[in-house]
């Protein structure tokens, strides 16, 4: 396998670190290597300076695709992590449903908004849809939009079209689950409708401006900041508190803390599990 040399890794963390925010630390010349090993095959090149000026060179923004495709961590499973969903499942959810109830009409249906930020393949966003449909039961009572973004366009189309291998399916879900929210295409199985039908996905660079028509009532952000310096995940965070609701939650990775990090939150316990919530009067 090609290796890096002299000051490529140097110019490859530059290079990442303009396109995704991902800092990489000194000792991840592997994960370049590893990472990037395909895109260098695929293009020809002897050495991965090669592989960075055509990247740079190419105006199509198809490398620099594959590149940040390859070089974001997808690990991801339905319910990866089950204390999130519990949480959202007998605390979040049920707050949320009643204090929506109390401000819209009677007989309207109480709107909620979710996003799942750095959404990966989807599975996150579909866990959730899931949660929201057992939980709510009756959902004609209520308008449930999930957003799911991510800054690959790989895994966003992956997400979109929602099929999964019986690998992927079998991380995380229950048989009944398989059975209710899942039709076979194949070999492989595909979202049902209804679940789908709950959801948007898009690509989305984080540390750009956010904007949204409306605030969100739940925003999962799990496991992205780590990835970032401590200047980058003051901007995130900060750009998150812009787009919550008053009262929603902020869900973070179970080993993050915003401490130091944004003073518009505080932490909420729920049992084991942790949520954020903007301080008052800083929405």
């Amino acid at each position: 396998m090609i290796q890096l040399e002299g000051n490529e890794f140097s110019l490859w963390s530059s290079y990442v670190y303009a396109v995704t925010r991902i800092s990489l630390a000194a000792n991840k010349g592997y994960l370049v290597e590893t990472r990037l090993a395909s895109l260098l095959r695929e293009t020809g090149s002897t050495s991965y300076q090669q592989l960075l000026d055509r990247v740079v060179a190419d105006t199509s923004g198809v490398l620099k695709r594959k590149v940040i495709g390859a070089i974001t961590t997808n690990e991801t499973s339905f319910f990866r992590d089950s204390t999130p969903f519990d949480l959202l499942r007998h605390k979040i959810l049920p707050e949320l449903v009643d204090a929506r109830g109390r401000q819209f009409g009677k007989g309207q249906p109480i709107v909620l908004r979710i996003w799942s930020a750095a959404c990966s393949t989807g599975q996150e966003v579909y866990s959730t849809a899931i949660v929201c449909k057992e939980t709510l039961v009756d959902m004609n009572r209520f308008d449930v939009r999930i957003l799911g973004t991510d800054i690959s366009n790989q895994v966003i189309a992956q997400a979109s079209y929602g099929k999964y291998t019986r690998l992927e399916i079998d991380r995380g879900l229950t048989p009944a689950q398989m059975s209710s929210y899942f039709q076979a295409d194949g070999s492989d199985f595909r979202v049902r409708d209804p679940i789908r039908s709950m959801t948007t996905f898009r690509t989305m660079n984080l540390l750009e401006p956010l904007s949204f028509p409306t605030k969100f009532d739940i925003v999962f952000c799990r496991n992205v900041a780590i990835y970032f310096n401590e200047t980058d995940k003051r901007r995130l965070f900060d750009s998150l508190a812009r787009v919550i609701a008053s009262d929603g939650a902020l869900i973070i990775g179970s080993t993050e803390t915003l401490t130091g990090i944004c003073p518009r939150f505080a932490a909420k316990r729920y049992l084991r599990s942790v949520f954020y919530q903007l301080l008052p009067g800083t929405a």
